[in-house]
């Protein structure tokens, strides 16, 4: 997430690398922003730096990081499976377009979208989430909308949202009936300050800070009904700056990630009614700031949450278990950092035969980890699908 008074973007990143085959090492390359150039080591005063902190965590090397483009600004990922083949799409911010990615080695495929508001064009994508390897649905942040795309050709189908939304960011999608539920993060604020920061609204108007839409069809044409908003209004349970949720229909959960450092980052656990349940998760292990949640489900019930702790330099990734949310461990990648949205494909295929984790990396594209150096890395139990 972008607001001013978050953890900054980082200036200067590292080279970024594929892999199968390696490509050659690049030199550093300028993430967008600043007109000041740093050499690559070199962070914002207030960044978060996981050198500066001691963080229990292992080591996992990524699979592959795509190749770097500073330009695009990426943002989430999401992955799907085409003809057999996996896929991969991530948000590029600040051009206006998707970028498509082969899923299995980082290899850079194509763009989609453009700048605009009509239908397939884009402002300002963020949140991105596949379902059923047929759709992909999108928030737009500046649009004020989610949009739904159909599998494999990108094809436009639906925007909904823009007369309720005012500044969406993440989303999480769940089969209901015939069609899909869709929940949005709303992060509104209440203007700005005298040095021209957000402010944060009273907990009293931050029950809206996520809303529902039900989406069905009928004679090949989808549409999109308003199923209200939901967002807790104590000072435990309140989200001040929400981005990143995702859902677990098993266990009728719904993690969403609190942003707001002052207040304690961390993971709030909700039902999927919308009532935030008294019981938060990372308390002790977060120390940058939360960010992207995703979850690997195994066949007896169990899994593990994986989320994302946004340190400027390595993001570190705290997993925890499906059922009991007890933290189980923490890793980093090798180069991986500034990870905002994560998406985890549990599905196996030759390159990632028990799935795989892609995570954004520097603003400048995806990383991504096999699952099996994860899980043997963390000393997991085998995961039946």
């Amino acid at each position: 997430m972008d607001f001013r008074f978050l953890v900054p973007t980082l200036a200067l990143a590292l080279a970024a690398c594929s892999a199968e085959p390696p490509a050659p090492a690049a030199t550093p390359v300028a993430a967008p922003a600043p007109a000041d150039a740093r050499e690559p080591d070199e962070y914002e005063a207030d960044d978060v730096l996981l050198r500066d902190h001691d963080v229990a965590h292992v080591v996992v090397k990524e699979a592959f990081v795509t190749p770097a483009t500073p330009e695009e600004n990426i943002d989430s990922p999401a992955s799907w499976l085409q003809d057999g083949k996996r896929m991969l799409v991530a948000s590029a911010k600040a051009t206006d377009q998707l970028v498509v990615y082969d899923g299995d080695t980082g290899q850079r495929l194509r763009t989609v979208g453009g700048t605009g508001t009509a239908l397939g064009q884009l402002q300002r994508p963020n949140g991105v989430a596949t379902i059923d390897d047929r759709y992909l649905f999108v928030v737009e942040r500046d649009n004020r909308r989610v949009q739904m795309f159909q599998l494999p050709d990108f094809t436009p189908l639906l925007a909904f949202g823009a007369d309720a939304l005012q500044q969406p960011y993440g989303l999480w999608v769940q089969p209901k009936g015939e069609g899909y539920e869709v929940l949005v993060s709303d992060a509104y604020m209440a203007g700005e300050d005298a040095q021209g920061e957000d402010i944060i609204p009273p907990l009293a108007q931050l029950d809206r800070r996520f809303r529902r839409y039900e989406l069905t069809q009928a004679g090949g044409k989808w549409t999109a009904r308003d199923a209200g908003a939901f967002g807790d209004t104590g000072a435990a349970g309140a989200i001040r700056v929400p981005e990143s949720l995702f859902g677990d229909a098993a266990n009728n959960r719904l993690l969403v990630a609190e942003e707001d450092v002052p207040t304690g980052t961390l993971l709030r656990e909700y039902d999927l009614q919308g009532r935030y349940l008294g019981r938060d998760v990372g308390k002790g292990q977060y120390v940058a700031q939360a960010e992207g949640i995703a979850l690997m489900r195994c066949a007896d019930g169990s899994g593990w949450w994986v989320a994302s702790d946004q340190f400027a330099d390595r993001t570190v990734f705290h997993l925890f278990d499906r059922r009991s949310l007890a933290h189980v461990g923490s890793f980093a990648g090798e180069v991986a950092g500034l990870t905002d949205g994560v998406w985890l494909d549990e599905r196996g295929d030759a390159r990632f035969p028990q799935g795989v984790l892609y995570a954004s990396h520097l603003d400048l594209g995806v990383a991504a980890f096999d699952w099996r150096d994860i899980a043997a890395a963390l000393e997991l139990p085998e995961c039946a699908r």
